[in-house]
Order: structure tokens, then sequence, then C-alpha cells
């Protein structure tokens, strides 16, 4: 097993090297562009990690009626709500097909991440 962490640190540090380098090359107009996309990623993260915890009462409400659609309901509401700011950041025209892999995977992602916050919290309030 150490040769499996021995490549993971080998791995990160190619990739660290290989984002530098892209990172020198590359122009002042692209620097910032990437810049202003990865301060939207981070802010669409830390809204994704958020959203479960700040509807901590209406996962209670949903945990007491003890019902999988409301259940259902609620995960989609939110995953929906993260998908429409998704989109509203990136500008949801005007991507190549790349970007929109990014994005169905963060969709998929943020649903995955707020069924298991809301299903946690529910068995935590029962």
């Amino acid at each position: 097993m150490i040769w499996l962490r021995m490549l993971g640190i080998a791995v990160g540090i190619v990739t660290l090297g290989a984002a530098g380098a892209a990172w020198y090359e590359a122009d002042p107009v692209t620097r910032q562009t990437l810049v202003d996309d990865l301060g939207k990623i981070g802010g669409w993260l830390a809204l994704v990690g958020l959203v479960p915890w700040a509807g901590f009462l209406v996962i209670a409400h949903v945990a007491r009626m003890g019902s999988n659609r409301a259940g259902a309901i609620l995960v989609a509401g939110f995953t929906v709500l993260e998908i429409a700011v998704l989109l509203w950041l990136m500008g949801a025209s005007g991507h190549g097909k790349t970007a929109w892999i990014f994005i169905t995977a963060g969709a998929l992602g943020a649903a995955v991440y707020n069924l298991l916050v809301c299903d946690w919290i529910a068995e935590k309030l029962e």
C-alpha cells in the first residue's frame, strides 16, 4: 500500500507542476478568466455545502412527517435550486461540451451530497 501513497504523491506533484507551468505561460486575460471561474466554482461549492444545513428546520419538519415522498421532494428542491444557481453563475449558454460535462457532474454531486446530508440530519433527529 505504500506504493499507492507514493504514486498519489507523485501524481499530485506532477499535476501541480503542470498547473504552475500552464499558469506561467498563460496570457493575462486567460489568467483572469481562470480566477473568475474558480471564484464562481468555489462560491457554488460553498452554497452546496451550506444549503442542507441552513434548511435544518425544514429537514426536521419533513423527517417528522415520515414520508419518503416528502423527503425526495425536499432533496430535489435543494438540488434544483443549486443547479439553477450554477447555471446562472456559469452562464447557461455559450459553453462547450466539456463545460456541460462538468456542470452535469456538479449537479449529480450536489444531488448525492444533499441526499446524504439530509438523510444524516433526519437520522440524528429521530
